[in-house]
Parts: C-alpha cells; structure tokens; sequence
C-alpha cells in the first residue's frame, strides 16, 4: 500500500516511475539499464528476496559510474537514528521514514537530484 501512495504521489509530479518487487529485481533493473537512465531510487528496507540495505550495497558495487552517484534513499518504518545509520553505511544518501509525507518526499528527492546535477526540476 505505501509503495502505491508513493507511486501516486510522484507520478502526481510527473515523475515516471518504475518498481520491483523485491531487492534483487530492483538490483536488476539498475543493472541491466543505460547509465544515466534513473535519476534516484527509492529503497524500502524490508523486502523479499532481498534486503534494502544488501541492494544497495550490490547497485553500489556494480563496475558503473553511475552506481556510484545515483541518489538511494530509503523509505522504510525503520526510522530509529541506528536504522537511518544503517543506511548510510550501506552506501545510501538518505532517508524518509514511513508513512510518507509528501512534501518530505518531494524535498528529500529534489534534494538528492539536484546534488546528482543531472536535473534541477522541482518534485
């Protein structure tokens, strides 16, 4: 359900976006995509297959330039400063804490985007 509130939030925005059903599809797609296609992604923690925090140390691990820069924020209940601490060590940028607040979404990606430099269009 959050997944789909966030997809209607950003599509509200005229963001396109694009979801996997669990870490290691969403390794995948980022993987098997042009460099430079996504401009962030967004990460739940808890998922199938694989974790949140194991797909983002495998995009950032792949033999990529853009796997290195590509905004990944986390978006998962797990909102305690350990969780958040987590997540930066596991190579992501930053976090929003479930339920989302759409303005937060929207800052917080605007905000990663921008220092990415590859588009300066508000969320």
């Amino acid at each position: 359900m959050n997944r789909e509130i966030a997809m209607k939030l950003l599509e509200f925005r005229d963001v396109k976006v694009e979801c996997a059903e669990n870490g290691e599809a969403g390794v995948c797609k980022f993987s098997e995509s042009a460099a430079g296609e996504y401009d962030a992604v967004l990460m739940d923690l808890r998922m199938p297959v694989m974790d949140g925090l194991t797909a983002a140390m495998a995009i950032r691990s792949l033999d990529r330039e853009d796997a290195k820069s590509i905004p990944i924020i986390a978006m998962t209940a797990d909102a305690f400063d350990d969780d958040v601490q987590k997540c930066l060590d596991a190579g992501m940028n930053g976090h929003i804490a479930k339920p989302v607040d759409p303005e937060e979404l929207y800052r917080v990606l605007t905000e990663h985007v921008r220092k990415k430099g590859e588009n300066d269009a508000d969320y």
